[in-house]
């Protein structure tokens, strides 16, 4: 059977996730082509591609320009009619993949469907669910109320905004919703448990905190017009009062 989702699969030094990730991407009752881009690990990693190297699309291994140009990449050299990427500490849940998949198959008129994400520990202990909710243009400037492990886009979507933008490290997946949005309309939604979000010490949301909040407002003024006062309000809890929060807990 011809595979119905392109899976891209972006990791740099996370071997110690990534056999889950695809796992749990294989698992899926759904036929898939997974591509792998590995921005030159020194870890295990390479072993973990290995392993998973005969189920495998396609996979590199070396230096690139990022996350985002390696999604891109990925994509780009697949076939199927639906797409989507999963960060290598991220996973899917048994059975999310197809309920993204029915759900955007049945309303032709949706560019893209998520549903609901698990914040879990590192350890997948869940602790609370991502906020997520219908799609609202206000609410979603006021933060990214969709979550990125638990979306799928038509392809003709994808390709029609060019993917992720390349220049942006952090708030790439904000910025694409954004652009689908304005271009095709306000994607659908499902009330339902398709994927885990694991937060854990070295993710970007993080490590580099102040930059993923300055990538975020640039998104909103970009695409919105106007930065509404949550952001310059929140700022303070956001970007230093969660890392002090952060730094206690270690």
């Amino acid at each position: 059977m011809s595979a119905l989702v392109t899976v891209a699969v972006p990791t740099l030094n996370q071997g110690r996730f990534l056999g889950d990730a695809l796992e749990s991407i294989f698992r899926q009752e759904v036929p898939v082509e997974v591509f792998v881009a590995d921005g030159g690990s020194t870890d295990n990693t390479l072993d973990v591609i290995r392993h998973w190297a005969p189920r495998l699309a396609g996979w590199r291994s070396e230096q690139d320009l990022g996350q985002s140009a390696a999604i891109n990449a990925c994509i780009r050299q697949g076939q199927s009619p639906f797409v989507m990427w999963l960060n290598s500490d991220d996973l899917l849940l048994d059975g999310g993949l197809c309920l993204l998949l029915s759900a955007l198959e049945g309303v032709p008129r949706w560019p893209m469907v998520y549903g609901q994400v698990w914040n879990a520990d590192e350890n997948l202990q869940r602790t609370s669910h991502v906020f997520t909710r219908a799609f609202c243009e206000r609410l979603m400037a006021n933060l990214n109320i969709i979550s990125q492990p638990g979306t799928l886009i038509r392809r003709s979507v994808w390709e029609s905004v060019g993917g992720v933008d390349e220049s942006l490290h952090m708030a790439l997946d904000y910025d694409l919703w954004w652009r689908i949005y304005i271009k095709h309309g306000a994607p659908g939604y499902i009330p339902s448990d398709v994927a885990i979000n694991r937060n854990h010490g070295l993710t970007k949301t993080r490590t580099r905190r102040k930059q993923h909040y300055q990538e975020a407002i640039h998104v909103v003024r970009r695409h919105y017009g106007s930065v509404p006062w949550k952001w310059w309000l929140a700022w303070p809890l956001a970007v230093w009062g969660r890392s002090l929060l952060e730094r206690q807990e270690l």
